[in-house]
């Protein structure tokens, strides 16, 4: 964050300084709604959580070393309160990005959005200093969070946006408005929520329609290939930039191939240029991720050369999306248990798939651990159903339901699309995924886990890996 007074704060956010014997004071280290993260300068945001009440902790916060805390109420240290401590975080974010000057970029989408952040920010990183958005932190105060870590010298500020109803991205547009705004696709992802795709469309269109004008620098990054996206190109006023595998994309994939591990290649087309790309990410799907990467980062003014290498170069910074682990004993934990919804599982199963071609040839197999996927509505049956359909479609070794209700439907679907029986299975809990999978698993199979965050089925990934240990935030 930029060097500010607690004056300036008040200021910013129309609060009142309280407790504070010196307002010239200055804020120099980070903004933190953790009193654990504290250090020596900070800015201690106090919220009163469902569970925890932050203003218990600023007294600790302070002796940590915090220089203040922006609060709702006088907390007997130095202070700045305020009527809404939301409110004012995204006020102070909105001043400092506008104080700093540097590139927004935005990127919304019902899947990938993470995964294609962490590569936006890979890239970009090689190019000039660069802030993004850690973890899944995409809401009204996770955004504000991220974009106040940015810097004087912070070229490129990567946030994504997450919304759960109509209105939710143009309120975090307005926080810290983008120049850039990349949206990936539209997909059912909450779609219980918004009651249907067109709804989720108008949600994420909602970053394209906050972008300003080509004359003032504004750019739409579109998929070509979704067409509730493409068509998104007429609700912005901004120059539009289309990627994918249409033959009329500004930045596209051809020659588009898997290597035995399940990693993709490709040929990548930029109006500049081609270059060859092959990924250190698992999946096919991951080529749509990359392309999108790649088309922020030639409106950046990146060369294909410099983008084919970053990306070929580029890992997983958030943990549990298709992390892949291989056991000293030769079995494989594919961990993306992060959170899952249709489009998300369909492409993690076929990246299961593909990473199966190598383990059969070495007397594998794979195992497909899939928990419920949630928010889905009414459409919650067709789906689960789908998604065991498909796994036996993709030759899925076993698939193992876990969970209730969606998990009979998944193993419903296995069934009727080819009489698995003992092929497949419902288990009740996490436990006794891993009670099966340890006294089953052999070398050379890969084990895929995945579900909504909500029923943290990662501890299955965990426990087969002996870490269980690591946590996340939720």
């Amino acid at each position: 964050m930029i060097d500010l007074s607690l004056a300036e704060i008040a200021d910013i956010t129309g609060g009142r300084p309280h407790d504070i014997p010196d307002p010239s004071v200055r804020i120099t280290g980070p903004v933190v709604i953790d009193s654990r993260q504290v250090e020596a300068g900070s800015l201690f945001a106090a919220f009163d959580g469902e569970h925890v009440d932050g203003h218990d902790y600023a007294v600790r916060a302070v002796e940590a070393g915090a220089a203040a805390v922006l609060a709702a109420r006088p907390v007997g240290v130095p202070a700045v309160v305020v009527p809404d401590v939301e409110k004012a975080l995204g006020a102070l974010a909105r001043a400092v990005v506008q104080r700093l000057g540097t590139d927004v970029v935005a990127l919304t989408g019902s899947a990938g959005k993470t995964s294609t952040k962490d590569l936006i920010a890979q890239v970009l990183q090689a190019h000039a200093p660069t802030v993004w958005t850690p973890g899944s932190l995409n809401n009204e105060i996770g955004l504000p969070l991220t974009a106040l870590k940015a810097t004087a010298e912070t070229r490129h500020l990567v946030l994504e946006m997450g919304a759960r109803g109509i209105g939710h991205i143009a309120y975090l547009t307005g926080l810290t408005p983008p120049r850039i705004g990349l949206v990936l696709n539209v997909g059912t992802a909450h779609i219980g929520e918004f009651g249907g795709r067109e709804q989720i469309a108008q949600a994420k269109g909602e970053l394209v329609e906050a972008l300003p004008a080509e004359a003032e620098g504004g750019v739409a990054v579109l998929n070509a290939d979704d067409p509730l996206v493409r068509a998104m190109s007429g609700r912005t006023k901004a120059r539009t930039v289309l990627f994918g595998e249409a033959e009329d994309a500004d930045v596209r994939a051809t020659e588009v191939r898997m290597a035995p591990g399940g990693q993709p290649a490709f040929t990548l087309h930029t109006p500049t240029g081609c270059s060859d790309v092959t990924l250190r990410l698992y999946g096919e799907h991951h080529v749509s991720n990359a392309l999108a990467a790649a088309a922020v980062a030639h409106v950046l003014g990146m060369s294909v050369s410099e983008i084919a290498t970053a990306l070929s170069g580029a890992g997983t910074l958030s943990r549990w999306r298709m992390e892949v682990t291989e056991r000293a004993d030769g079995v494989t934990i594919v961990n993306d248990a992060y959170n899952a919804n249709p489009e998300s599982m369909r492409a993690a199963l076929r990246a299961l798939a593909a990473m199966g071609g190598s383990a059969r040839a070495n007397g594998g197999r794979t195992w497909a651990v899939l928990g419920p996927m949630a928010e889905l509505g009414d459409a919650s049956l067709a789906e689960h159903d789908a998604v065991g359909r498909l796994a036996v479609r993709l030759n899925v070794s076993k698939l193992v339901a876990v969970g209730g209700r969606e998990a009979s439907w998944l193993q419903l679907g296995a069934y009727n699309e080819g009489s698995w029986g003992e092929e497949s299975v419902v288990v009740s809990d996490a436990q006794a995924a891993v009670d099966l999978l340890r006294s089953e698993l052999r070398p050379g199979d890969v084990v895929l886990v995945k579900a909504s965050r909500s029923i943290g089925l990662e501890r299955v990934a965990l426990a087969l890996l002996e870490r269980e240990g690591e946590v996340a935030d939720r």
